[in-house]
């Protein structure tokens, strides 16, 4: 009997986790966003758009929007004030990111910044969010460079 329950209580809650999944995806929205860095927890409220859009319009000089897509990518549209460190570069250019700079970072649906994200922590950095992914920023993208 004990042997029966263990097993309903992992079908339970293998059915949840499918459920928050399915859930987030179909709302379009990946799992990842809001995972923050220890110190990160403070940016939480931009997750949602229309709050990273007022910092958007109103920039924070202690909060950068990294965009980790590849530079064509950040190119062709990207978050307005967002800075472009390709994930496969980042690492390479730490000395561009303070460590005691907030970082906004997005990427194509969030897997990415995900990755970027532990490689970040393992390198020091404690004051990141994970945004998601670009197709949740409902205003007009910026193109090119500046």
């Amino acid at each position: 009997m004990e042997s029966a329950i263990k097993h309903i209580s992992k079908i339970a809650l293998i059915t949840v986790v499918l459920f928050t999944v399915l859930i987030n995806f179909a709302a379009g929205q990946s799992v990842f966003v809001g995972k923050a860095g220890a110190e990160g927890k403070v940016l939480r409220k931009y997750v949602e758009p229309s709050e990273l859009k007022k910092i958007v319009e109103f920039p924070v000089d202690s909060i950068w929007i990294i965009d980790v897509r590849s530079e064509k990518a950040w190119l062709n549209g990207h978050i307005p004030t967002a800075k472009s460190f390709p994930s496969g570069t980042i690492l390479n250019r730490l000395n561009e990111i303070p460590k005691d700079q907030y970082l906004i970072m997005y990427c194509t649906v969030g897997g990415t910044v995900k990755i970027v994200s532990k490689k970040l922590r393992k390198a020091g950095y404690k004051r990141y969010i994970n945004w998601g992914g670009l197709s949740r920023w409902e205003w007009e993208k910026e193109t090119g460079m500046k």
